[in-house]
Formats: structure tokens, sequence, C-alpha cells
């Protein structure tokens, strides 16, 4: 396995950094953004980036450039669709891949901004949706879903059962309506940051190997 770090250019006034773990043989590639409060090096995105690249698929994790420069307040969404634009082109560049091998993913705000893209640019392998964000903290009658409608790539979504910004019930008929028909695999008592109930007795190390294997087994049907 070979780790490369890549400054990739966003604008004239900001860049990202990305790491890329690639292996001697791959046939698909695995983008993965961070969500609004950590950046690239939490050790949830950590962890789907190095688990995931063990099953021969390159994977690349990156930042947006208010995480690049410490800042908490997220950039404008014109300049978060371009990160994730420019990481795109960027592998694309490097790979000689086609946007057909290459699939999103994100955590979150990571994960909405993908969508959002996708709604707008066809032919992505596949979207990994990480704790989609729906709607605000109580406001399950102001869902956020519009893109989803016009994303015609294969959708995948993995969301806590106690997900505050994500009441499954809302979910669930927005989901059946979509043209796409992607598939909801829910983790029973996890929250936005699949942290269990303690009396689930289960360890955040085991949720996200959770998530490894079926985003792999996921990624393997749709390359």
């Amino acid at each position: 396995m070979k780790t490369e770090t890549h400054k990739i250019t966003v604008n004239p006034k900001a860049y990202v950094t990305s790491i890329w773990l690639i292996p001697e043989q791959f046939d698909s590639i695995l983008l993965i953004a961070p969500g609004a409060g950590k950046d690239m090096h939490s050790d949830f995105i950590s962890h789907l980036h190095e688990g995931i690249a063990e099953y021969n698929i390159m994977t690349v994790k990156f930042n947006f450039p208010y995480l690049e420069q410490g800042r908490a307040a997220p950039n404008t969404p014109s300049v978060l669709e371009d990160t994730w634009l420019a990481v795109i082109d960027a592998v694309m560049a490097q790979t000689g891949f086609p946007r057909e091998k290459i699939f999103l993913s994100g955590k979150s705000m990571g994960g909405r901004y993908a969508t959002l893209l996708a709604a707008k640019m066809d032919g992505f392998a596949g979207i990994i949706l990480y704790s989609y964000p729906l709607h605000a903290p109580g406001k399950t009658h102001k869902p956020r879903s519009e893109d989803l409608n016009s994303v015609h790539s294969p959708m995948v979504f993995f969301q806590g059962s106690r997900d505050s910004l994500c009441e499954l019930d809302v979910f669930r008929p927005i989901l059946d309506n979509l043209p796409t028909q992607p598939e909801l695999n829910v983790i029973e008592g996890g929250d936005h940051s699949f942290k269990m109930l303690k009396r689930l007795n289960r360890s955040d190390a085991s949720i996200r190997q959770e998530l490894v294997e079926k985003s792999v087994e996921w990624i393997k049907r749709h390359q």
C-alpha cells in the first residue's frame, strides 16, 4: 500500500490537503469528505479511509478550506462544492480513472455536498452517506432533500436510529419516493456520530468496522 499526500488548489485563495491510500491493484476509488466539526484526521474518517483501502479500493480523504485554515465556520456552499470538484478533477487527472469508477462519500455535511454536486453532475459509480443531515435538530418539517431527487448515481445511507438530524420516520418515505431507490442501513442505538447507548455494549471500533465492511460490500456490488 502506497501513501501519498497531495495539495489541491480550490481557487486562487484556497487549497486543501488530501491523503491517498493506493493499493497495488484496485478497480475503484472512494473519496471521503469530513463533516462540519472535525477534519479528515478524525478517528471516524481515518478508520474508513484506512479500513476500506485494505480491501483493494483506493481511498482519498481530504479537508475543506476552512478546516485546512483551522477555522470553525464552514465555507460558503459554492466553495464546498468547488472543493469536491477540485478533488474529483485531481484524482481523475492523476489516476486516469473516469467518474464511472469513482465513489463519493462523506460524513454529514461532507456527504450532503457530495449529493448536491451529484445532482448536477451525473455518472459517478455511487455515493455513500454517513449520517446524512436531513434536517436541523427538532425541525423535521423542513427536510433538506430536494437535491436527492436529481441524483442518478446509486446511493446508500448509514444512519443511527437516534440521529437528531435525521428522524427515520421522516427519512424513509423520502427515500421510498426517490427514482434511484437507495439503500438504508440503520445502526440501531447510534446517534449522529454513531455513538451507542451504553446498554447495547458496543464499542466505537466495532461500529466503525461494521461501516467499513458494509461499505466495501456495497462498493464491490456497484463497481
